[in-house]
């Protein structure tokens, strides 16, 4: 495989505030603690190291070891697990939706850079252990999210109606996609055919794909994990502190001129139980739980959770806090609207106490297969020209390739140059000509625009055989006009190539922020 690698700026794909994290604009750095860079970690390690207690250590272990029971895990899964009892390993950790058969691209990307980081931060610092982390979004209710795929062109839907918390959902009836499928779907025929729950049988696949690589998969949906956030429902749902802090901060954000991505609820907890996910409001002297009868006053909603902690899932505010309690974490690897909403969430680690994260880009990439590549290379145009629209495209092709000349930019000045003399001329004459010239002058510039334009549709239409060589080319590349991370599946590569995940983690550099292009040859 060759590698080229891309500025992020030059793929148009990202934005301004995303772009200004990565650049360590000075405007930002008030809004984390530590920016990605690996010598960083260790001053990360000794802060993680005073505020995480060993009998956090001891319940996230016994949770895992319950969680991967009923899997054949790997030596080094197995290693990772019982290492985090010891206070000299720390978890490097990415989250994301249980989508069916791993959904866009950049589900693989965000796992990779997981392992990926880990093995660097061990050769960096050998007398620490580091464990990449799986965060399950077992407790998200959004199924419309997770629901479907995309791969060779065509997009699969999982029908359900079944609600609440998806992690919790069967996934049986995902068999009625099998044989929809093609290419070998073992992986995933056998989790979703063997598990009750979506939950354990993203593990399953999850585990089958990277556990060989130490991998460690966490669903937070667990009542002994519960019970280390009850300080954090109490102070949410019965003071509202974190939507204070989030919103003083998105204030100072806009200040700085950024738009913030979330905003925070007076109450950031949903209430769980069974097939019901539903937020929580303040109504009077009454708790309630909407889209249901349920309803607390504040005994009863205290009682509640002190003695049911499983019941209340946290929102985007807090998932992250979540995580930060339960975990021995250093970093956290996610997308990039993900780490803009972390920016928002500071003030809220401080209050509590937690160390605030690392926060790394995931890696962004493009897989060009061969035949695409071998197109790409007889089009002449280089890969990063394809990021742009596809008219540009076009443009910059005809205009470096035909023998006419095309632009009309010495036309263009020397009749500005003719219309400023004439405006002089005759304002000499009368003042009241110089609109009337100037006007005359736009016309004449917009005539010659048009001119311009004709042109260059002209000469476009004699080369058409290979503008539409070029457009299948960006059609290949850029999946109805997307980036292909966000728009294809595992699919389109694992089944004919089974080293394609191991491709990944030769070329893929946790620490390097730019766009990484794969091509096959």
């Amino acid at each position: 495989m060759h590698i080229q690698k891309l500025e992020l700026a030059d793929t148009q794909a990202f934005s301004t505030f995303f772009l200004d994290y990565i650049h360590e604009k000075e405007i930002l750095k008030p809004f984390y603690s530590l920016y990605p860079r690996i010598e960083n970690f260790k001053t990360q390690i000794e802060t993680k190291a005073q505020s995480f207690p060993q009998t956090n250590r001891n319940i996230l272990t016994a949770v895992l070891l319950e969680q991967y029971k009923e899997l054949t895990v790997s030596n080094a899964t197995q290693h990772n697990i019982a290492s985090l009892k010891s206070e000299t390993t720390f978890t490097v950790t990415t989250g994301h939706q249980l989508n069916i058969f791993t959904g866009p691209l950049y589900f693989v990307y965000k796992i990779v850079t997981v392992l990926n980081a880990c093995k660097k931060l061990k050769q960096q610092f050998p007398a620490y252990h580091f464990v990449p982390v799986y965060w399950m979004a077992s407790e998200d209710h959004d199924y419309e999210e997770i629901k479907y795929f995309r791969a060779a062109g065509k997009k699969y839907i999982w029908e359900t109606d079944q609600t609440g918390a998806v992690g919790r959902f069967n996934p049986k009836s995902i068999e009625k996609l099998f044989d929809q499928v093609a290419g070998d779907i073992s992986v995933f025929k056998n989790a979703y055919s063997k598990n009750k729950t979506l939950s354990s049988a993203v593990r399953q696949y999850v585990n089958d794909l990277f556990g060989k690589e130490g991998l460690v998969v966490i669903d937070a949906d667990a009542p002994e994990l519960k019970k280390l956030l009850i300080p954090v429902m109490k102070a949410d749902i019965l003071d509202a502190t974190p939507a204070t802090l989030v919103n003083q901060t998105n204030q100072q954000l806009e200040k700085s001129g950024y738009h913030p991505q979330v905003n925070a609820r007076d109450i950031n907890f949903f209430y769980l139980k069974d097939s019901l996910r539903s937020r929580i409001e303040k109504r009077g002297e009454v708790f309630q739980v909407l889209d249901s009868k349920i309803s607390f006053t504040v005994d009863q909603l205290v009682a509640q959770i002190e003695n049911n902690p499983e019941e209340f899932s946290p929102n985007v505010i807090l998932r992250p806090l979540y995580q930060e309690l339960i975990l021995p974490n250093l970093a956290y690897i996610g997308g990039p609207a993900e780490l803009v909403y972390w920016l928002e969430l500071k003030k809220v680690f401080d209050h509590f106490k937690q160390p605030f994260p690392i926060l790394m880009p995931r890696n962004f990439a493009l897989v060009v297969d061969a035949p695409t590549t071998r197109k790409m290379i007889k089009t002449g145009i280089d890969l990063k020209m394809y990021f742009a629209q596809k008219n540009f495209i076009f443009n910059h092709w005809t205009l470096q390739n035909s023998t006419q000349e095309l632009t009309l930019g010495k036309e263009i000045e020397q009749a500005t140059a003719l219309f400023k003399n004439l405006q002089a001329r005759a304002t000499s004459i009368d003042p009241t000509l110089s609109q009337f010239v100037g006007a005359q002058a736009q016309r004449t510039a917009n005539a010659l625009s048009r001119i311009e334009q004709k042109m260059l549709r002209a000469e476009k239409r004699k080369h058409a055989e290979k503008l539409q060589q070029i457009e299948a080319v960006k059609d290949a590349l850029f999946p109805n006009g997307n980036l292909q991370e966000r728009t294809d599946n595992l699919l389109n590569f694992y089944p004919a190539d089974p080293s394609f995940i191991q491709h990944l983690l030769t070329h893929f550099d946790p620490f390097d922020f730019r766009f990484h292009a794969l091509s096959y040859e």
